[in-house]
């Protein structure tokens, strides 16, 4: 059960969420907020009302019985009812309505919470509400990417630290030794979500993996190769996604002559940073390059073991709540919060390094594993039982989060999946030896 949060924590998650929601509306014209129709994205204005709704249903109304305060939200927000194709149709409401209506939503949860401590009910339906918030605002991020809007602008809702983040890449491999570990979450965990039940046996032979995600650079020496040319690299799969779309390079890459390769963040063409992490490639790209490599993606297992675990000067292996250790997330840690618009180096975050060495484990990039999303032993969904189930044996794990992701959210065990022909999100890899 979720352990108790204290009631000026939610208010100020739900003010946060709230705030970064807003300000990725910010300077879109109208037709910039409904955008195309894409099986990637959501119309922007459509979403916004979605999670302002799905605050007000599960908290509001499911678990106190408050009456609605929105005459059409169901028939117009509730995501699993309404088919994705036709929310560009939908008679929504305007943004001025649907702010109107956020306000209104966040002043009752706000105002009903009292002083002092949540009780353990309430602290979860608060966190995961919120929670539900961050991860579509990292999908109005992408969006924005997608679609090529300007880049939004974030205020810091808290003080902040200023870091300058280091520059260069970062080679090589550590050797994790592996062993047995509880994969997942345990009840007692602070906060969970569903898929992350519960923690259970498994065990990890020891494996070389690489310090750091693949970079630009590596990854454009796989283009130059041939590598999205030679089937031998894809495997069926993922040759059938590569020649459907007729792949050349990531999606938002374009050749510049002499220059070389730029790309493209929100509405600016960049040339092509060779130590950030490359991102905005799929399972299948990211595969591709580990067999031309001669590498491998790690078991979700071991990416959780290296991220965690840790040797005890007592005996034994313990495991910690982040790579680096048990204090919260912070600036010198890791890129996460949205507030750099983009990654940095590879080599950045020196103080985030996990134990065994592996430096930007959370935020950055989303980072693909070998497995495909299933659930843990003792699985069950909590309120939102779409969240997880209907996504199982189709979708492939990431891990880690990325310099979007919220940092009150995301955790080392926190379980993220997509389809592996997705390309839009904030996703790239690391590896291991063969």
């Amino acid at each position: 059960m979720t352990s108790p949060v204290s009631t000026i924590q939610l208010a100020a998650n739900l003010r946060s969420a709230h705030q970064r929601s807003l300000e990725l509306l910010g300077g879109l014209s109208a037709e910039q907020l409904i955008g195309p129709v894409l099986p990637t994205v959501n119309p922007l204005l459509w979403e916004v009302g979605h999670v302002a709704w799905f605050h007000e249903y599960f908290i509001l109304r499911s678990e106190y019985s408050h009456q609605p305060l929105l005459e059409r939200g169901d028939t117009l927000y509730d995501s699993i009812a309404i088919s994705h194709e036709t929310r560009w149709d939908l008679p929504i409401y305007s943004l001025e309505e649907i702010q109107s209506y956020m306000d209104q939503v966040y002043g009752v949860l706000v105002g009903r919470l009292g002083d002092g401590l949540a009780d353990p009910r309430e602290s979860f339906l608060y966190q995961f509400t919120t929670f539900h918030e961050d991860m579509h605002d990292e999908a109005f991020v992408w969006a924005r990417q997608t679609h090529g809007y300007p880049a939004p602008t974030f205020m810091p809702d808290a003080p902040r630290e200023d870091v300058s983040p280091v520059h260069g890449a970062l080679t090589g491999d550590v050797e994790i030794p592996g062993g047995w570990f509880q994969l997942g979450s345990p009840s007692e965990a602070d906060f969970l979500f569903d898929n992350e039940k519960w923690a259970h046996d498994a065990f990890v032979a020891p494996v070389r993996m690489a310090r750091a995600p693949v970079t630009n650079a590596e990854f454009a020496a796989f283009i130059a190769d041939g590598g999205y040319k030679r089937q031998e690299h894809w495997g069926a799969d993922g040759w059938r996604w590569r020649s459907e779309i007729e792949a050349r390079h990531p999606i938002f890459w374009r050749a510049e002559g002499q220059r070389g390769w730029q790309l493209r963040r929100f509405d600016q063409w960049l040339d092509l940073p060779p130590d950030e992490p490359v991102i905005h490639v799929n399972w299948y790209e990211a595969s591709a390059w580990c067999r031309w490599a001669g590498r491998r993606l790690p078991t979700e297992a071991e990416w959780e073991f290296a991220a965690t675990m840790r040797e005890d000067p007592l005996g034994g292996l313990v495991k910690a709540r982040y790579p680096w250790g048990d204090p919260a997330p912070a600036p010198d840690y890791a890129n996460l919060d949205g507030y750099a618009l983009g990654p940095v180096d590879v080599a950045a975050h020196e103080d985030g390094d996990s134990f065994w060495g592996c430096r930007q484990m959370l935020g950055n990039v989303w980072e693909w594993t070998a497995d495909t999303f299933g659930p843990f032993p003792g699985f069950s969904p909590d309120d939102y039982k779409e969240y997880s189930e209907p996504l199982f044996g189709d979708t492939k794990v990431l891990r880690g989060g990325a310099w979007t992701t919220r940092a009150r959210m995301v955790s080392p065990t926190y379980r993220n999946f997509f389809g592996p022909d997705r390309r839009d999100v904030f996703a790239g890899f690391r590896t291991c030896a063969l």
